[in-house]
């Protein structure tokens, strides 16, 4: 009997430590537990960086206050707010927790900055509203620089719209406003999976999904949002 119980203490300690490693090699994690020394300025520390200064005319729009990170879109602003950290991976855990605004949405954007193929790096992307998911092949889909340029200059072809038709999946998925919520977006190869609260909400699988070089995560935000409690690991 002793023997028996030994062995299933044993077995039970190398399960629990097996789970423990699925994620993978720690690449970040930050809860944004610190102040700024100028609270006029952005001054995030942890190696993060904003676009405030080239869209936003150098006007603050992320705050470090209350053991979190408060995101703001400024009204001078002609893009949405990105703060951004570079990290080297493939596949990828991110998790973070989050609160939005009933109109608000957060994206979880993925890029490869040497990737000359497409506009800004973008690679990949899940974007998290109230009311639903949505996850995008950006590297094949929107993103695709020549798609793009021809999209803009108003001569995007038949076959263009065609071959970005089925780059991005949405999913519904209702959660409440204001209120603090746990995210999970996995990248597996070509299949990207997004979980809220510990429950998945959908899986898309792509082609650009699986671009193997992926250099930077992006947390974009088109008008406000609250995150805190981040960790990203690389498998």
């Amino acid at each position: 009997m002793k023997k028996l119980s030994l062995f299933l203490i044993v077995a039970l300690t190398t399960t629990a430590s097996f789970a423990k490693d699925t994620k993978g090699k720690l690449l970040l994690s930050d809860d944004f537990n610190r102040t700024e020394k100028d609270d006029s300025k952005e001054q995030l520390g942890g190696k993060w960086g904003t676009n405030s200064r080239s869209r936003a005319k150098g006007v603050k729009q992320v705050d470090l206050k209350d053991g979190a990170m408060h995101v703001n879109r400024a009204d001078v602003a002609d893009h949405g707010v990105s703060i951004h950290h570079d990290l080297s991976f493939k596949d990828v855990t991110i998790q973070l927790r989050f609160k939005l605004g009933a109109k608000d949405d957060l994206g979880i954007n993925i890029a490869d900055m040497k990737e000359k193929g497409v506009h800004a790096g973008h690679i990949c992307m899940a974007k998290i509203r109230t009311h639903n998911v949505e996850i995008f092949d950006l590297k094949y889909g929107n993103m695709k620089l020549e798609h793009r340029t021809a999209r803009k200059a108003g001569k995007e072809t038949p076959a263009m719209k065609k071959a970005t038709a089925d780059k991005n999946k949405r999913f519904p998925s209702k959660i409440s406003a204001n209120e603090w919520h746990d995210l999970e977006v996995r990248i597996d190869g070509d299949l990207m999976t997004v979980s809220i609260d510990g429950k998945k909400v959908g899986s898309f699988e792509s082609e650009g999904i699986g671009h193997p070089t992926k250099s930077r995560l992006r947390l974009a935000i088109a008008k406000s949002a609250v995150i805190d409690d981040i960790n990203v690991w690389s498998r």
